[in-house]
């Protein structure tokens, strides 16, 4: 199979999507926005052996490779219009595209998110993809927009794909509980772009972000670009059933710096609450408030007692 078959037969669709004026098979993807709006561009990659497992599944891969970039569209309050791949392959295997291409494409078709172009060539396995939304001016969540006195909060909850990754480590107190694990490993593996509740809190919330890097330091992103600081309290943060046994501090590092939830953490002024509650119900997705933005600097962790310590919101860094 070479590299135009490979195409062709795993990545190719007949109606790419209204948005899209031209696909697959040109120079470059023609796409159309609606009038008057921004477009919103973002890229990830995933690397084998830095982002996966080799042992991965490659449906869950495909999946994976486009949620962390429709979640970036998430955090933005933007709607998807198309995506393009660039895939480094260390051989044409027909059985493993098919997997891929099949979680992939199944995920692009949920969110009306089509593939519009993109590269193939052969080396360790890499993929790229960058993926383009739209949102209307000044709607926009960006990381700058949070305001002193906001509250903060979280969709879902965080930790799960910590723990499973810790697990597929082998690392000791991750594997001192005998529960079984299955929906952790999900959280990882196949993670929930939270597009709805996005597109809901346009207009609503003021600052947003999606949890790659773990809660505290994409939380610091927040604060630093906007020049304020947050208290988290804990007694609020939701903790999933598997994470409950834990270690307190175990349980601690997947809540607070586990990375890889692709949840969205964001501020609303007070007076929103209602309206934040309303665009959880709307997007079938859960929110919880969880703090709130302070006009000192810094982060802190409340705790049952009421006192505050300081936490360090690092977050992963691929170069450190």
């Amino acid at each position: 199979m070479g590299e135009f078959e490979l195409i062709r037969r795993h990545f190719m669709r007949a109606k790419p999507g209204p948005a899209v004026v031209l696909g697959i098979g040109d120079d470059c993807a023609l796409l159309r926005p609606s009038p008057g709006h921004q477009l919103a561009i973002s890229s990830d990659m995933l690397v084998e052996g830095r982002h996966f497992f080799p042992e991965v599944d490659p449906a869950a891969l495909g999946h994976k490779a486009l949620a962390v970039n429709l979640s970036d569209l998430a955090a933005m309050g933007a709607r998807p219009l198309g995506f393009t791949l660039a895939l480094a392959l260390p051989r044409a295997d027909d059985a493993w595209l098919a997997d891929f291409s099949g979680g992939l494409l199944a995920l692009a078709d949920a969110h009306g998110c089509p593939l519009v172009g993109g590269d193939t060539t052969r080396g360790p396995l890499n993929l790229c993809i960058t993926v383009f939304g739209e949102v209307a001016p000044g709607q926009a969540l960006r990381r700058d927009a949070a305001r002193t006195g906001d509250d903060l909060w979280l969709s879902g909850r965080t930790g799960e794909a910590r723990l499973a990754l810790e697990r597929l480590r082998g690392t000791g107190w991750a594997l001192a509980s005998t529960e079984d694990h299955a929906l952790c490993r999900q959280r990882l593996e196949r993670p929930t772009p939270r597009l709805a509740l996005g597109r809901k809190l346009a207009g609503v919330a003021h600052a947003a972000i999606d949890l790659s890097d773990g809660l505290a330091g994409d939380l610091g992103h927040i604060l630093s670009a906007s020049g304020v600081g947050a208290e988290i309290d804990l007694v609020a943060l939701p903790v999933a059933p598997d994470l409950q046994p834990l270690p307190e501090t175990a349980r601690l590092e997947c809540l607070l710096h586990g990375g890889d939830d692709y949840e969205l953490l964001f501020t609303a002024p007070p007076a929103a609450h209602d309206a934040v509650l309303r665009a959880g119900t709307a997007s079938a997705t859960p929110v919880q408030r969880i703090g709130r933005i302070t006009a000192a600097e810094g982060l802190r962790l409340l705790g049952p007692d009421g006192r505050a310590r300081p936490v360090n919101a690092r977050s992963y860094d691929h170069f450190a």
